[in-house]
């Protein structure tokens, strides 16, 4: 039976949130805050602009809008136990970074409890676990044929033979892998451990559907994260959202910082939920999904880029292997693009599965024209030498 309490750690489990002087008062002469009420320096910025004013420490109207979009748009909303998500439902962070931190710093012990990763996969997971002193078990991925699925038995095996283990962190759509883990899987893990929270990283599902977020209301020991960086494209706000528990939402909201969002955000990510932009996000994401395509299949058609590509096609990326695995070649191609192109991949070859690989990101038709071209060139003479 899983009980939050024996996940969070006992002190953050009580933690009373800090008040805000915001938290009940938001209008009138705003003596409360010890704000500067003559406005913000810069001449530019006058007074309306409202800069000078700590920001909403809630952001409930952006929570509420985001919850109803991921209930409108959910493979899951018919399954029974599923209800719809609520702004009690979330917490949002400086990016997902700070979401993945506070996660960990909430339920693992330093020096003492664990977290599992699954490579290939998103680095911060340990670096945060490094910078907490939280120690970092592998459980791969199945890289041999191409998947790059978790390996559900071999999971569960190892979360259920170490009580350290606290979390479990799955990346879908996998980065770099772009493959979206099929919720079946997810699902078996949730069912069959419920001894820590299994974080579901869902940065790019955006391009390919299939959402968790709204199985957090089922599941208490699931959280899902997502971000504005990526479909959205928002990255400069730096904005991540977490999904869980109403219970567990608490927590994690009593943890963060008072003001951790800026009105600029709070302001940017409120328009990009309104209906309208929701629409271009997904005809956005609809036509990156197929400028992904064509250039998978002129990339993959290159003399020296092995004809499958590696992993998925379920993010905004792909990732080619070079020369049949040669690291050097793809090193030098890396390279090569970068300094005498102008066009900058991402080696990737050092991941577990990717021996030879670059990851390659889908940008707009005349960009991605300039890359086929000066890809294929630029392989070809490496080809020769």
């Amino acid at each position: 039976m899983f009980d939050l309490q024996k996940i969070v750690r006992p002190k953050i489990y009580s933690l009373e949130p800090y008040r805000c002087a915001r938290d009940d008062f938001t209008e009138g002469i705003l003596l409360d805050a010890n704000e500067n009420a003559h406005g913000p320096v810069p001449a530019e910025l006058d007074i309306d602009s409202q800069l000078h004013r700590y920001p909403d420490p809630h952001q409930l109207q952006f929570k509420s809008a985001m919850a109803a979009y991921r209930n409108r748009t959910s493979d899951f909303k018919s399954v029974e136990g599923v209800k719809d998500l609520t702004a009690d439902n979330m917490c949002l962070g400086v990016g997902s970074d700070e979401s993945i931190d506070a996660i960990i710093r909430a339920t693992c012990v330093p020096a003492t409890e664990k977290i599992l990763v699954m490579p290939p996969t998103y680095s911060m997971y340990s670096v945060c676990a490094n910078i907490n002193d939280v120690e970092v078990v592998q459980c791969p991925l199945i890289v041999d044929d191409n998947s790059f699925q978790v390996d559900t038995e071999r999971a569960l095996a190892m979360l259920n033979a170490d009580p350290l283990i606290k979390l479990c962190f799955i990346t879908s759509p996998g980065n770099p892998t772009g493959v979206r883990i099929e919720a079946e899987r997810i699902i078996s893990i949730l069912e069959g451990w419920d001894s820590g929270l299994v974080v579901v990283d869902e940065a790019y599902i955006d391009f390919c559907g299939g959402s968790t977020a709204q199985l957090v209301t089922k599941y208490p020991n699931l959280v899902t994260l997502q971000t504005l960086s990526k479909s959205f494209g928002l990255a400069g706000i730096r904005l991540g959202m977490t999904y869980a528990s109403a219970d567990l939402a608490r927590i994690l909201n009593a943890m963060k910082a008072p003001y951790n969002i800026s009105s600029m955000t709070s302001d940017y990510a409120l328009t990009a939920v309104q209906n309208d932009n929701l629409k271009r996000m997904e005809e956005t994401a609809a036509k990156m999904n197929k400028e992904q395509v064509r250039l998978m299949k002129a990339l993959t058609a290159l003399d020296g880029v092995q004809d499958q590509y590696v992993g998925g096609l379920d993010a905004n990326f792909i990732m080619v292997r070079i020369n049949g695995g040669d690291n050097t070649m793809a090193k030098e191609l890396y390279y090569k693009l970068a300094t005498v192109s102008g066009v900058v991949v991402r080696f990737r070859g050092t991941e577990l599965g990717c021996t030879g690989c670059l990851r390659v990101t889908v940008g707009t038709e005349e960009e991605n024209n300039k890359l086929i071209a000066e890809f294929e060139k630029t392989l070809a003479a490496l080809m020769k030498k």
